[in-house]
């Protein structure tokens, strides 16, 4: 019995160690690593915000965690696919990767997977985080001495990389705090009851019991 178990690992390793299967197996493991990080990411973060800051039974604040982590990995690990997918089938029509083939297979991949299936919570926080991470990267990238195509001028990139945090920043504080006050409305949901907690019911108080302990 062990030997047939071992012949069959052997029979496997054979086919995943084989470099003609590559691509393949590795669109199978981008949508695996997908979901597995998804639900890394998700689960912990939609159990705290869930159970402190929604209202609802136990069984459904739980549905509620479970849904958020479901979609969450099952768009990351769609998204790993269809992205890898397209690089594989540019590859293959162009016979060598091309510079744009990444901004290409991004592009499809998030349509389909972020843009197409609208704007729920949670493909919104994770755009707003991808498009963040973006711009701070476009930033950083434009004041390196050797990026030819930066916008900013080679004697102003050292005075532009030494302020851009603080500006961004304090602009970033500036313009939430601006929202919350005059156009709460337009603010995501749970940023907007984070920021709630934190400045509107830091104003209410009726005794020691909920001036310190907890909240009206």
């Amino acid at each position: 019995m062990s030997n047939s178990l071992e012949a069959v690992k052997t029979a496997i390793d054979a086919i995943i160690l084989n470099p003609a299967n590559h691509d393949v197996l590795a669109l199978l493991k981008g949508l695996r690593n997908g979901v597995v990080y998804g639900t890394k990411v998700r689960f912990p973060h939609a159990l705290v915000m869930i159970f402190l800051f929604r209202s609802g039974t136990f069984r459904e604040k739980l549905l509620q965690v479970f849904k958020a982590t479901r979609t969450h990995a099952r768009n990351l690990g769609t998204f790993v696919l269809l992205y890898k997918a397209g690089m594989l089938l540019q590859r293959g029509l162009n016979k060598t990767e091309s510079r744009y083939d990444s901004f290409v297979a991004g592009l499809l991949g998030g349509y389909y997977v972020f843009g197409r299936n609208g704007n729920s919570s949670v493909n919104q926080q994770i755009c707003i985080y991808v498009f963040a991470r973006v711009v701070l990267g476009l930033a950083k990238l434009s004041t390196q001495p050797g990026y030819a195509k930066s916008p900013v001028p080679m004697a102003w990139r050292e005075g532009v990389g030494n302020n851009a945090w603080p500006v961004f920043a304090s602009v970033s504080w500036a313009f939430v705090m601006y929202l919350f006050r005059w156009h709460p409305e337009v603010i995501q949901p749970s940023l907007r009851s984070s920021m709630t907690y934190l400045y509107v019911n830091s104003e209410r108080w009726d005794g020691l019991r909920n001036l310190l302990w907890h909240n009206v």
